[in-house]
């Protein structure tokens, strides 16, 4: 069979958020996207070779609906399942059959089959190949659904040498599933399961060489690891960091706040490459910890912890949710003066958001506060929800004032002559250093931005530019804020 495995648009062309980099795109004049969706790959490892498989990323590419697939997978998450729902009845139309998976389908299964012709339900893996052989016999059946969690250490690698991949600025890369904790907004823990089950060491040492290989079509240096918590299982954590080292990366990953209380994973994690940690805060009250149930939190103090780890070097990305229960007017002031209090450099702020399959969803919909279901608007920048202490309106005033002030071009410059000042990328600049040619091309296309009839940022790049010959400053940095900016100023 011919098979199509599909990526959906995540958003809109003119939709601008946190978690894309349309503004890098844009600045290096490149249609590079962020990173991929790792189920894609991973579907294609698991088609047999006898199937011709190809990749449509909407994100970085037109879909060819002419191409003459006789299958199509769609890997669907809840902020893009309308696009989702309509490239599958498309399809439809066509005379192509549709399959439809991720968390999304999995937990509204009833949902997506109104759209497509066959719904997996959780993990692919142990099911993939009966869907495909089915397919080929005309017997698709209208759900397939594993009877266990897949076995990841008998995972094979991910096939990456499907997707376009100078098209994307960084690769993703899991090592573990499942979540112990089970706070109130996550479906992680619903999806993948409470225990922890991990790849080997070296099944994951296998994939850092494939994306790393000299000789291969693509070479990256720069890796997310997608597990939610990746010291979750700590032992498996300290054989994994010890073994990156050899490959000089540049990496991030999820983790919780108690990375903070271990010295010995801390110092690992920079040894082996990481430059950054994305560490759910979630909110500064402890009611609202309490109501979500992220005990976790509760035991360890914000600002303590972002000093500790970001003491070995390792920058903390904090994200922050507006518009718990306990939330009221206050809150976004409070939140303002907290981030700039810890000096957060890049904390990613989102709105509340109910997704299918967690227990906050159930809980608002049982007390009838669920707006709308319009899932292309659960994209945690919109409101969907009535809140407790709020309006609908006043959360999402709310929300935008917080993100104009954390990412204004004061707050940004302010906090950047911080870390500059401490010599903060001292490390990254012994073992990676830019280019004097790449400061110099930065330099000169920043120019080009005083033109823009944006004064604010016209005032920035006018202080910025003296220092971008510093070996101290790393110039992605600057970018990314500008890029965060670009994004919290949008419409105005």
């Amino acid at each position: 069979m011919k098979i199509a495995l599909i990526i959906p648009r995540n958003g809109s062309e003119n939709e601008k958020s946190f978690y894309d980099y349309k503004f890098f795109s844009k600045f290096l004049i490149s249609k590079k996207y962020f990173s991929y969706l790792l189920a894609i790959p991973t579907l294609a490892a698991l088609t047999p070779p006898e199937h011709e498989v190809r990749v449509f990323d909407e994100n970085i590419e037109e879909i060819d609906y002419n191409w003459g697939a006789d299958l199509a997978g769609i890997s669907v998450r809840t902020m893009f399942a309308k696009r989702a729902y309509g490239i599958a009845e498309r399809f439809r139309r066509q005379g192509v059959k549709t399959v439809l998976g991720g968390i999304h389908p999995s937990m509204r299964p009833e949902e997506a089959l109104q759209y497509c012709d066959t719904v997996v339900i959780g993990e692919a893996e142990e099911v993939w190949r009966s869907v495909l052989l089915d397919a080929e016999n005309g017997a698709l059946k209208r759900t397939y659904e594993a009877g266990r969690k897949t076995d990841l250490k008998a995972c094979q690698k991910p096939a990456r040498s499907v997707l376009s991949k100078d098209r994307y600025f960084s690769d993703v890369v899991q090592t573990t599933k499942g979540c112990p904790f089970h706070c109130e907004f996550c479906s992680v823990y619903a999806y993948d399961g409470k225990n922890i089950r991990s790849k080997t060491v070296d099944q994951v040492i296998g994939e850092i060489r494939d994306i790393t290989a000299s000789d291969a079509k693509y070479k990256k240096k720069s890796v997310f690891f997608a597990d939610d918590n990746i010291i979750s299982d700590r032992k498996f954590a300290r054989e994994l960091f010890l073994a990156l080292k050899r490959y000089r990366l540049n990496w991030s990953c999820q983790a919780s706040i108690n990375i903070a209380q271990d010295d010995e994973l801390l110092r690992l994690m920079k040894d082996s490459g990481c430059g950054a940690v994305l560490i759910g805060f979630e909110s500064i009250s402890e009611k609202n910890l309490s109501r979500m149930d992220k005990k976790v939190n509760l035991r360890l103090d914000y600002k303590d912890a972002i000093e500790k780890i970001q003491s070995y070097g390792i920058l903390v990305h904090g994200s922050f949710i507006l518009g718990y229960d306990f939330d009221t007017g206050s809150a976004f002031d409070e939140l303002i003066d907290f981030i700039e209090e810890s000096g957060l450099l890049m904390p990613l702020v989102n709105i509340l958001t109910p997704f299918p399959g967690t227990k906050l969803f159930s809980r608002f919909d049982e007390e009838g506060r669920i707006i709308h279901k319009d899932w292309s608007k659960y994209d945690a920048k919109t409101v969907v929800f009535s809140p407790s202490c709020m309006t609908a309106g006043e959360l999402q005033d709310g929300y935008k004032r917080v993100i104009k002030r954390v990412y204004s071009f004061d707050s940004i410059f302010r906090k950047l002559n911080f870390y500059w000042d401490i010599d903060f990328w001292k490390h990254s600049n012994e073992v990676d250093p830019i280019k004097f040619k790449y400061r110099l091309l930065f330099a000169v296309r920043l120019s080009t931005l005083l033109f823009s009839f944006k004064p604010a940022r016209a005032k920035f790049i006018l202080k910025i530019l003296p220092k971008l010959f510093d070996r101290r400053v790393r110039v992605s940095t600057i970018l990314t804020l500008m890029a965060y900016n670009d994004y919290a100023y949008t419409g105005t």
